[in-house]
């Protein structure tokens, strides 16, 4: 008989998406007349831009003809994308990269969980907690993490982020081969400056690590010194692969298209002590397990980087942002600690003395019959603390907020 892979078995079940639906299934059959206002979902909710979607009826219309047509492309991507990336999103920020370091692909979250098939399994992993689960599932998934105990694996390094320290990770005190880093982070919607960048630059450096930089919210950043990209840090084209995605900041959720950026320079160790690059690694695993993204989507995406694609996902982003601010401020204005939501599209925030994560989830819910997230699900350090997002309507996160400052009673 076939035996499974029983790592998976360690992964706890994913009851927090689960448990949320239940409480307001529940919450609605006993209030069925309760206007419900979500601000825990991590969808955009604005429609493409109308040069994405004019590009996507033009690439339907060549698919109908046989002179246009296009059937397999490069797993890697189409070049024509690639270079309008690397030409819009890199070289203003004299960041050089050749084509063959551009992976275009369906997901920041298929390849941040994929990326780590190409390690072995006795490298160590550090994450930050709270987390965005992706990273910790795919390891305890390929067997890196160990066990569960008291809510932690016991081979994984959790580096704490929470207010006492600004949320900004210390540096491993045990030597990490990888490290997973989120900027703008989800969930907390904080950020690192360059300064504090480039100490983990310098970090992986001297150990031998490799930085996964996930930077999907990237195009969120409001401040002049955060980065929006990790090689804006000298030395991180050796140490870094660097996440991307259209999905926040064009709308692409549902459409799916992103990229990785694997610079040839960053190498990691075989078994005998040869260094060998990352980039024909991931080539090969991309080639070997991906067919690519769909022309259409791709010819989409390059819509994204037209002239009045730019601005059009600057409005998208505007939009969201203003969302961001009302929640701070509102918050902030009833005696909440609250973080994020100026350069990320997420708001973290303390929940109330007296209250656990989840029991402001049932205040919220049942007081201001208003949905978010609670923090216990991105990881311990989550634990009395609350995400809220800014991708809702403009007149429903007005009206969350209003319910917010006149309902709840703190």
């Amino acid at each position: 008989m076939a035996t499974i892979n029983e790592n998976y078995l360690k992964l706890p079940g994913s009851y927090l998406f689960a448990e949320i639906a239940r409480k307001v299934n529940y919450f609605k059959e006993q209030n069925p007349s309760a206007n419900i206002i979500r601000l825990g979902i991590g969808d955009v909710t604005l429609p493409l831009p109308p040069a994405v979607i004019a590009s996507l009826h033009d690439a339907v219309d060549e698919m109908a003809n046989a002179d246009t047509f296009h059937g397999y492309g490069p797993e890697q991507g189409y070049t024509f994308l690639i270079q309008k990336i690397i030409d819009t999103d890199y070289k203003p920020r004299n960041i050089q990269l050749d084509v063959d370091e551009v992976f275009v692909s369906d997901g920041s979250k298929s390849d941040t969980g994929n990326f780590q098939e190409i390690f072995g399994v006795d490298n160590t992993i550090a994450i930050t907690d709270p987390v965005y689960p992706v990273y910790l599932d795919t390891n305890v998934m390929a067997g890196r993490t160990g066990e569960l105990v008291n809510g932690k694996f016991g081979k994984v390094l959790y580096l704490t982020c929470n207010q006492d320290n600004n949320f900004v990770p210390e540096l491993p005190k045990e030597k990490a081969d990888i490290i997973y880093i989120c900027m703008p982070n989800n969930p907390t919607g904080t950020t690192l400056t360059r300064t504090q960048l480039k100490t983990w630059v310098e970090y992986a450096k001297k150990n031998g690590s490799i930085l996964l930089y996930d930077a999907a919210y990237e195009a969120y950043i409001q401040q002049d010194d955060i980065p929006h990209s990790i090689y804006e840090i000298e030395g991180a084209k050796d140490v870094a692969i660097e996440f991307r995605s259209f999905s926040k900041n064009a709308g692409f959720t549902g459409t799916r298209c992103a990229f990785t950026v694997v610079p040839k320079s960053v190498k990691a160790k075989t078994a005998s002590g040869e260094l060998y690059p990352l980039n024909s690694l991931w080539n090969r695993r991309q080639t070997t397990k991906f067919n690519g993204v769909p022309y259409i989507i791709q010819k989409g995406a390059e819509a994204v980087y037209s002239a009045n694609g730019q601005k059009q996902i600057k409005d998208l982003v505007s939009y969201y942002m203003t969302n961001a601010k009302v929640i701070r401020e509102g918050l902030t204005s009833i005696g909440l600690s609250v973080y994020g939501g100026v350069n990320a599209p997420y708001i973290w925030l303390k929940v109330p003395q007296g209250l656990d994560s989840w029991a402001f989830f049932d205040k919220l819910l049942e007081e201001a019959h208003i949905v978010g997230t609670p923090g216990s699900g991105f990881g311990p350090a989550g634990e009395g603390y609350f995400r809220l997002t800014a991708f809702g309507s403009q007149e429903s996160t007005v009206e969350a907020i209003e319910r917010i400052k006149t309902r709840l009673k703190l």
